[in-house]
């Protein structure tokens, strides 16, 4: 019997009978009966674009999987996915009765490990999806900052940065996942400390379309407000200020008031240089 033509068969094209089962082989492309593959259980990612799932069961049906995902043998029957979980989903969307895919061996610490890794290599993934997975990887698999920073390749300043994401409140959280706002403004959100007032500026942010500088320049006004004496919020009676006022046109000059509640202070008059005090002296002296 003929073999049926290859074209438009992806990968399994290249593999002799795809249609029939074979040994599954670690380290080695095997086309393996999509129904006996379950989903990662540590997947990290939590939402898949639908659009972009359909775009890609179209390019699945027309060019087939290019690039083989990754599972471990769970039993004779089963196999769980290691990456790949899009490819997967979309070629369920295409109607693929089987896939390509590498085997590994691999135990639930590995499984995580290697999901979450995988993950955060993507571009696609948003800011809090990405500070989960290093919050796992830390917690789970047992890795301090620094050992996880070397693992994924990324600062220990970028993974510091992405786990105090994990601090905001969950409307700011939530709002990063849906692009309501960058992950500049994420991360000057979180140099406040109270959430009502991390929350009442996320929504300024949305409402006036504030860009991540000014945001910036408004948390910092927050943090590091303007030190006033309190001595000089006194307000003058009307009397004093008939004299200030009648003073400034005297000397041509500002004639600054300080006094406090209990009625003492001093009268300052400030000159610009020498010789404008030789002129305000010569005023007093007049007035003597």
């Amino acid at each position: 019997m003929a073999k049926r033509n290859a074209l438009g068969r992806g990968l399994g094209a290249l593999i002799d009978d795809a249609g029939q089962e074979r040994t599954v082989t670690a380290d080695a492309v095997n086309e393996i009966d999509i129904t006996r593959i379950e989903t990662n259980p540590f997947q990290p990612r939590s939402k898949f674009d639908e659009v972009a799932l359909n775009e890609l069961a179209d390019s699945i049906r027309q060019l087939g999987i290019i690039q083989p995902i990754t599972v471990r043998k769970v039993d004779d029957s089963k196999f769980q996915l290691i990456t790949g979980e899009r490819r997967y989903r979309a070629a369920q969307i295409a109607g693929l009765k089987k896939i390509p895919a590498y085997v590994r061996f691999a135990d639930d610490q590995a499984m995580l490990e290697l999901a979450l890794v995988e993950n955060i290599q993507r571009e696609d993934l948003d800011a809090i999806e990405i500070a989960i997975s290093y919050q796992r990887l830390m917690e789970e698999c047992k890795l301090t900052q620094e050992s996880m920073s070397d693992r994924v390749g990324k600062k220990r300043s970028t993974v510091s940065n992405y786990l105090r994401l994990l601090k905001l409140p969950a409307e700011i959280q939530l709002g990063i996942r849906d692009k309501h706002i960058s992950m500049g403004h994420a991360r000057a959100l979180v140099n406040i400390e109270n959430a009502k007032t991390q929350l009442k500026i996320y929504y300024k942010i949305i409402d006036d379309g504030l860009s991540v500088r000014k945001t910036e320049d408004i948390i910092r006004d927050i943090n590091s407000p303007k030190k006033t004496n309190s001595k000089e919020k006194v307000r003058l009676p009307e009397e004093y200020q008939q004299l200030q006022k009648h003073l400034k046109n005297h000397f041509r000059s500002e004639v600054d008031f300080k006094r406090n509640n209990k009625g003492s202070g001093k009268i300052i008059i400030p000159f610009k240089s020498d010789e404008d005090l030789e002129r305000i002296m010569g005023i007093i002296d007049k007035m003597k």
